[in-house]
């Protein structure tokens, strides 16, 4: 858990008050059918539950999974700042709801930009080695 996902980042509120909410984004750092890893300055607790927008940047349009319900599991500092793996209440593999498959097409766009970050830091003098 080394480096963020690609172009894919959480967005949420938090309430800052009786009718003060602050809009917070967080990197991930993990993302599956059941749940996600966020990084952020921002202080919660096992129980705690967050709703989530996931915005995965692209070039024309992006892919957006709003209203995510996310139950925080657990949290580890780092630095100034700390790691949450949050579940996903409301989804699971069989779900067939359009936020399943907006989570779906965003996992599958990060696995192929992965796999093209990849490929390009292998770098070409590898592939000349390989030809030699």
């Amino acid at each position: 858990m080394n480096e963020a996902l690609p172009d894919l980042v959480a967005h949420f509120h938090i309430k800052r008050g009786l009718f003060r909410r602050e809009r917070v984004e967080a990197a991930l750092f993990e993302l599956d059918n059941f749940g996600c890893v966020i990084k952020t300055d921002k202080v919660f607790n096992p129980g705690d539950t967050i709703i989530l927008d996931l915005v995965m940047e692209m070039p024309f349009d992006n892919i957006r999974a709003d209203g995510i319900t996310g139950l925080v599991t657990e949290r580890r500092k780092h630095c100034s700042n700390f790691f949450y793996s949050v579940d996903f209440v409301e989804l699971n593999d069989s779900s067939s709801s359009a936020l399943a498959e907006k989570l779906r097409r965003i996992r599958e766009v990060v696995g192929k930009k992965q796999s093209l970050k990849s490929r390009r830091s292998s770098g070409p003098a590898s592939g000349l080695r390989q030809m030699a």
